[in-house]
């Protein structure tokens, strides 16, 4: 059997845009949330303009401000409560360890919500028109995210044998039930031999290897994470190292790009053109196909991602959360129907027939 075309190819990009010290610095990660509040700015901004939205343009900045914080502090306890729960109840403060990563979209889609309410409270505008607004641009910050995945290196795929298969060093993390309990699939034994096998073309790894892990256990840890995170860091800057590291890897599927399509951009580009055409919908169209289109995505999707929790019932906990939003979608398509809320603009005049309410 032929190695599939891409299964050369090791991920090695960084996850930093500019670096200024060894653990600091500008991550693509960041930059994938700005861009996405960026991209909500000018296009809620352009809803507003041509009639499609209750905000007044002066609303926009704010508006957006308080639904980016929605979906930050959404995105980090969802992270927390639906896949780390554990952690959480052990360690309260984890919460607070942004930069040691984990954000859930389930969790984001939620705070977004949230905060939209909010703000329609505030404002005395229609929460769901707000809503028919957010799902929108909501898959733009989806798709920027899951670019940010891919560029990381993380969330990567199930083993196959496909022609685009790819590999992912962060794969040294995995971990695997045995009959003693949890093993990591790369014991330190194995990690060890790498990097005697690469005396060649790093001839200091096996030196720095054991520096890592002795601080480690000197401080109570164990060595396995830091030990791999130096691999990890080292087969981006060695292509030597790369190519020997490659030879343990498994050919995975680069789902985190899958994701970016289905998830992010093919839902962007769908609602999009309901927007613009169909711009005065019932409050709460748009919503409800958002969140179903989502959840069937996710759902699809999760078939080609690693699992990176337990499973639920059979399903992945991405899969299992997503049934629940197809249900929140039907539910928001049957208030929709029953309310008939249409945009009241706020810059029309009052008594024109167009811009009366309706209920």
């Amino acid at each position: 059997m032929s190695d599939p075309l891409l299964a050369t190819y090791i991920h090695h990009l960084d996850p930093f845009a500019i670096q200024f010290t060894e653990t600091f610095g500008i991550r693509w990660y960041g930059l994938a949330y700005v861009a996405g509040f960026v991209a909500a700015f000018l296009i809620i901004r352009w809803f507003v303009r041509m009639g499609a939205s209750e905000l007044k343009e002066s609303q926009v900045a704010d508006f957006v401000t308080i639904c980016a914080v929605g979906t930050m502090v959404g995105g980090r306890l969802g992270y927390m409560f639906l896949y780390n729960f554990g952690e959480m109840m052990s360690n309260p403060l984890s919460i607070f360890d942004v930069m040691g990563g984990g954000m859930s979209s389930h969790g984001g889609i939620a705070g977004i919500c949230i905060a939209a309410w909010f703000y329609a409270r505030y404002t005395k505008k229609s929460w769901l028109g707000f809503g028919d607004s957010l799902v929108v641009v909501a898959p733009v910050g989806v798709f920027f995210g899951r670019l940010a995945n891919f560029i990381n290196g993380e969330l990567y795929g199930r083993v196959t044998t496909s022609s685009w298969a790819m590999k992912f060093p962060d794969e040294l993390h995995e971990v695997e039930k045995t009959s003693q309990g949890m093993a990591w699939v790369f014991p330190m034994e194995q990690l060890r031999a790498l990097a005697e096998k690469a005396s060649t073309v790093g001839p200091d790894l096996l030196a720095r290897m054991n520096t890592v892990a002795s601080t480690a256990q000197a401080n109570g840890f164990d060595p396995h994470r830091p030990v791999a995170n130096l691999l990890i860091e080292t087969s981006r800057e060695n292509e030597g190292f790369r190519a020997i590291l490659g030879e343990i890897l498994n050919p995975r599927h680069p789902s985190q790009l899958y994701e970016a399509v289905v998830e992010g951009l093919l839902p962007f580009l769908l609602l999009l053109v309901v927007r613009v055409y169909w711009k005065n919908l019932y409050h709460g169209i748009i919503t409800g196909i958002f969140f179903i289109l989502y959840a069937i995505g996710r759902i699809l999707v999760e078939n080609f991602r690693e699992p990176d929790s337990s499973s639920i019932m059979g399903m992945t906990k991405g899969q299992f959360y997503s049934l629940f939003m197809i249900g929140i979608g039907i539910a928001f398509l049957a208030y929709a129907m029953k309310a008939k809320r249409r945009n009241h603009l706020p810059d029309l005049i009052a008594g024109n027939e167009s811009g009366k309410r309706t209920s």
